[in-house]
Parts: C-alpha cells; structure tokens; sequence
C-alpha cells in the first residue's frame, strides 16, 4: 500500500471535519486575545494534535461496531487502514499534544491535556452513558480557558466558557443523529440516542442559537447593526442546518462555531 493511500485513509479516520474546526477555532480564539504568532501556532499545534489522537482512538476503538453496522467509510473498519498504523500514529499524535500543550505553561497544558483525556473517555465509554454530553459541554466549554491561560494567564470571561460549553453540547447532539440507529444495535444509548433525532436536532437549534447569543452579547463588541448582522447569520445557518439531511446540521454547527469565534476576532 502506497504512502499517499496510508495517509488519505489516517486523513479520513482522523474525523477531519471536527479536526479542522477545533484547531482553526483554537487558533482563531487566540489571535481574539492578541496572542504572538509562536503562541497561537502553539496553540493550533497542540489543538491538532489532541483532536487527532481522539479522531483515531475513536474510529481504532468502534472499528468492531462500526463493521457490524456496515460503515464503509472507517477505514479501519473495512480494512483500508491497518490497525497497527492507526495505533503508531495516535501515539505520535498524544506525544504532540503532550509536548505542545505543556509548552502553553503548566496551567494552559495540564488543562488542555484533561481535555484531551476527555475525548478519550468518551470515546471509551461515555457515549453509551446519559452523560454522554458531558465531554463536549466540558471540552468546548474551557477551550477558551486554556487559550486565555495560555496568552495571558487569567481565566476566560464567563461568557466565553458558557457559550463553549453551549455550542459544544449542540454539537454532540447533531453529530449523534446520522448514526443512531446503527450506535443502538451496538450497545450505544447515549443521550441522543434516548431522545431521538427530532429532539435532538431541535435541542441543538436551540443551543446553538443560544451559545451564539452569548458569545455576541456578552462579548459586548460592537454597533448593533454589525451585532444583529452576526445573530442573523448564525440563526439562518442553525436553522439551515436544522433542515437540511444528514450530514449537514452538523457541519452548520461547526459553521456556527466558527462565525462565532471570527466575531470576536474583528470585535463586532
């Protein structure tokens, strides 16, 4: 198997969408606190790193589930990506977040590791729990924390950490619905999976719309017309999202996220 086939496959089970999001809204948190460039490079090289060590563990962990319920798209699952490679290269991608995260200070990096090692117990057991929210509250909500750690050195304003911890639960919820008919046939019964897909997608409408309120408000950055112009857009995206077929409301709510995050950047 070639080098470019091996990679294109550690790409696909990497969860690159998820990947890209979380990094780009690291980097783009820190550049809102006026971070240096090595600082907010730090930053994303870190963020990158931990997201790809629980993309891998989670597709290396479900690859059993995820050939019972017939996904084609795990490489690991359908035998693309060998498990042995997938097993090197998370332990590449923990050393990287090791190493980049305890570079952001003792404060910044032991935080962000914690975070890390929360994906890694959703991965291993939360999601079939009721409390399988609780990773993603926890993870998007004190990313800004580690950001403001890492630039500054004080904690992240109350309405940074709440609206993470909002748009982070959103997220879960609309991530869960695409596969939860196949999550129950295997053993998972998280809390999307006891509401069910219609609740689930109206519960993250909300939520999101919500974190994206706090987020501009609480901020208190800017004139009303450039404030009301980012509610509108989030609420057309939310609702676009809401709307729209698998896998969609969750790629909006990665797009809702990042509008949130580049609204701070240019302090509407």
């Amino acid at each position: 198997m070639s080098v470019g086939v091996v990679g294109g496959a550690l790409v696909r089970a990497s969860h690159p969408e998820p990947c890209v999001a979380v990094t780009t809204l690291a980097v783009l948190l820190a550049v809102a606190q006026d971070a240096s460039v090595a600082t907010a490079a730090t930053i994303g090289a870190a963020a990158l790193a931990g997201q790809l060590s629980v993309g891998w563990s989670n597709d290396l962990i479900d690859a059993d589930r995820d050939r019972v319920a017939g996904r084609t798209d795990k490489p690991v699952a359908t035998g693309a990506l060998s498990p042995v490679v997938v097993r090197i290269a998370i332990r590449l991608a923990v050393l990287g977040a090791v190493v980049g995260s305890l570079a952001l200070g003792p404060r910044a990096g032991l935080l962000h590791l914690a975070l890390v090692a929360l994906g890694w117990a959703y991965n291993l057991g939360l999601k079939r729990t009721v409390w399988s929210w609780l990773p993603y509250a926890l993870c998007f909500g004190l990313m800004p924390m580690v950001v403001s750690l890492a630039v500054s050195e004080e904690p992240a304003a109350w309405w940074a950490t709440t609206a993470g911890a909002l748009l982070g639960v959103g997220a879960h919820l609309v991530n869960a619905v695409p596969d939860l008919e196949a999550d129950r046939l295997t053993g998972v019964h998280g809390l999307p999976h006891r509401w069910g897909a219609r609740r689930s997608l109206d519960a993250a409408t909300v939520l999101l719309l919500a974190g994206s309120f706090v987020v501009v408000l609480g901020g208190g950055a800017g004139p009303w017309a450039a404030t009301g112009g980012v509610l509108a857009t989030v609420t057309v995206i939310a609702v676009a999202g809401r709307l729209a077929p698998t896998p969609w409301p969750f790629r909006a709510a990665l797009v809702v996220a990042l509008v949130d995050a580049i609204a701070l950047v240019v302090r509407v």
